[in-house]
């Protein structure tokens, strides 16, 4: 038999193993190629991690009750996962994701207080006697209290984004008065209610700072506007990955602060590179919007809009020499996606270049059509990034916008006061002739108009985009 100290070590090791493994699924999620390997890197990693755990619980005697609580919420959690992963909709995923992110908030928030009760709370306890006869109790205050702090924020701001992911909200920024005061004060009284936590660590603190990081946490995404929301999942991703840091730091588990940090710091960078992308500022978007003020979009008379029957959609791109489309939410949320691979495949075979141009937030999530159009068996190297395709568009016969209306708005390079102003579109009405796909004339997700819809060269197809797309294979 193993004695304790090697059950130890091979524990810690595992650790170590596990942490590699997550590297490993991080690089390869990276690329498209890779991405099924990365998925079961992350996937051992999670296995060998679990495993590790309940050994070293065992190793530590715990006791039989908190044996059978911790193999039931992990067998609880195994089925909801396993549920959640066979229903959710692909059209889902932006808002599933953000959920997941409030579950690691909220157990940053549960693992903050559980070392307050079992320390501070108690500061004549063993526990608390130790860190200070170490000199380490001020350094376990501030991570309880920085902990609570950062999972409470994570944790409300994941469920209101979630929320306005799923249009159960509306995606419209909420402008308080003062917002940015609002903001910037809380953050102020959070570093001044640390100081004084750590000098003299109290209950009523600990109460205090985490009802302003829940209602902080509430404000920072609900000020922000749907057009952003792309960039809130990756930043609320950011903020649960420093939420678990904070957590390993608590619980001295190397693990879940290497893997904290991973994700935190990855999180960070994708929020860095997609607001880039849509050329917003990124102190801005993480700080709830901070110094934009810009209300509902003014509602400007652009005109009449022009019909086309799907029969007349077929005659144009029967006649085209080359064809682009541009994907956006409506195509994902209609399910049109393999519609749309099979007219891909039919207008090849007449000859027709057929390309895709993705917004990088097409989707509502970085890489979501992307998915969507390797699942229908789109060929990938006609799948291209808006910045790989954007100066094609003048070249280009037609040009389909199946669902998508902010990703393709002309206000966003031509009108400086519209709320989508400075972000990166794709410029398809460039094209000879535009035909966009949509069940109405209602705005995009960001509620800007788009005058797009009203130019001479663009034409409106109305219905469900998996119907209409059908209708036009058929006339073909």
């Amino acid at each position: 038999m193993f004695n304790a100290e090697t059950i130890t070590n091979v524990a810690n090791a595992a650790y170590v193993v596990a942490a590699l493994l997550f590297i490993l699924a991080l690089a390869g999620l990276s690329k498209h190629e890779t991405s099924k390997a990365g998925n079961a890197f992350g996937m051992a990693g999670m296995g060998v991690a679990l495993i590790a755990t309940i050994v070293l619980a065992v190793n530590n005697k715990i006791e039989p009750l908190g044996l059978a609580l911790l193999v039931g919420a992990m067998a609880i959690g195994a089925a909801i996962g396993l549920w959640r992963a066979r229903i959710v909709e692909m059209t889902g995923m932006p808002e599933l994701i953000a959920l997941l992110h409030s579950f690691v908030g909220l157990a940053a928030v549960l693992v903050g207080w559980s070392g307050y009760l079992h320390v501070e709370h108690e500061l004549d306890g063993q526990g608390a006697l130790e860190l200070a006869k170490e000199g380490m109790l001020g350094i376990h205050s501030a991570e309880v209290f920085i902990g609570v702090f950062i999972g409470a924020v994570t944790f409300t701001g994941s469920i209101v984004a979630n929320l306005k992911l799923s249009a159960k909200i509306s995606s419209s920024p909420l402008m308080l008065p003062g917002k940015n005061f609002l903001n910037v004060g809380s953050l102020v009284l959070f570093v001044a209610l640390t100081v004084w936590f750590v000098i003299s660590p109290n209950l009523w603190l600990l109460v205090g700072v985490t009802v302003l990081a829940l209602l902080l946490g509430w404000h920072l995404v609900a000020s922000i506007g749907g057009g952003d929301m792309p960039v809130v999942v990756s930043m609320l991703n950011s903020y649960s990955g420093w939420a678990a840091a904070a957590s390993g730091f608590l619980l001295s588990n190397d693990l879940l602060i290497i893997t904290g940090a991973l994700v935190g710091s990855s999180g960070a960078y994708l929020s860095y590179i997609m607001c880039k992308a849509m050329n917003r500022s990124f102190i801005s978007v993480i700080a709830g919007g901070f110094g934009i003020e810009a209300g509902p979009a003014e509602d400007k008379d652009y005109g009449e809009h022009r019909e086309i029957t799907a029969e007349g959609a077929a005659e144009l791109l029967g006649s085209a020499d080359s064809v682009i489309i541009t994907p956006g939410y409506g195509m994902a949320v209609a399910q049109a996606q393999y519609g749309v691979a099979d007219l891909t495949r039919k207008l090849r075979e007449k000859g027709v270049n057929v390309r895709f141009g993705i917004h990088p937030v097409a989707g509502r999530l970085p890489g979501h059509m992307n998915v969507l159009l390797a699942e229908a068996k789109v060929p990938y190297d006609i799948v291209l990034e808006m910045d790989e395709i954007n100066d094609d568009f003048d070249d280009t016969a037609v040009v389909l916008v199946i669902g998508a209306n902010d990703t393709v708005n002309p206000a966003a390079s031509e009108d400086p006061g519209s709320p989508i102003a400075g972000m990166p579109v794709l410029t398809v009405w460039n094209a000879d002739n535009v035909i966009v796909f949509k069940r109405s004339m209602a705005s995009g997700y960001a509620g800007v108009q788009n005058p797009l819809f009203f130019r001479d060269n663009t034409q409106m197809l109305f219905g469900d985009a998996r119907d209409r797309v059908n209708d036009i294979l058929a006339a073909l």
